[in-house]
């Protein structure tokens, strides 16, 4: 069952899209990144698979993206958006929080104040292109929950080797081999885009599974 309905904001108003599962084990609200929306490959794989799974899934479009801008508003802005997108749901399953890109960066920052039992980062801006040194690993290692980073092999925020070993905290990290930071992958690359959305989802689906319906948060 979808259920779709607009979210008003102090910045507008955003749209949450609501794929229910049946008897939902966990519920995955999700924001899109600072250069697309929610029909982004990754986000739309999720929705589509994981309500059968028993996770229901809510894409958040947040209100500069409902505007028709072309550009996302200021990350302050955007965890007001995913707070007000967390108060409408009103769930009674455990809430995982996430998103991609600057999406991602949102969940870590919000996902305690939000009650979240988990924190999906998928695509996390570790670093602008080229500039290491303006490392974002604090807002991921703020999040303070168990965190799982999916990341493309190639993604030029931040390779999976430019992560720290160990990660902080709780966080597991799963990579999809030749894919971009969009998750896209070459025609000849070592896995198609179906096999590239397939470990996005079946990496999810795991995470959750083990760390937040199997620790007892279900």
């Amino acid at each position: 069952m979808t259920d779709e309905r607009l979210v008003p904001t102090e910045y507008g108003e955003g749209r949450l899209v609501v794929r229910r599962a049946r008897k939902p084990l966990a519920t995955l609200l999700l924001s899109h990144g600072a250069g697309g929306g929610i029909e982004a490959r990754d986000l739309a794989a999720l929705a589509a698979a994981l309500p059968g799974q028993g996770i229901t899934v809510a894409l958040f479009e947040q209100p500069w993206r409902r505007a028709g801008k072309k550009v996302a508003s200021a990350p302050p802005t955007l965890d007001v958006g995913l707070r007000a997108a967390a108060g409408s749901l009103r769930t009674r399953s455990p809430l995982v929080v996430g998103g991609r890109s600057a999406g991602a960066r949102s969940a870590a920052r919000t996902a305690l104040e939000l009650d979240a039992c988990g924190c999906l980062a998928l695509s996390f801006p570790l670093h602008p292109p080229g500039k290491p040194e303006r490392s974002r690993l604090d807002e991921l290692a703020g999040a303070g929950v168990p965190t799982l980073v999916v990341q493309g092999e190639r993604d030029p925020f931040g390779r999976p080797e430019e992560f720290p070993d160990p990660l902080p905290g709780r966080t597991d990290l799963a990579v999809v081999p030749g894919a971009d930071h969009g998750l896209a992958v070459p025609k000849r690359g070592p896995v198609s885009e179906d096999e590239a959305m397939a470990i996005v989802v079946e990496s999810t689906l795991e995470w959750i599974v083990r760390e937040i319906v199997g620790n007892g948060s279900a």
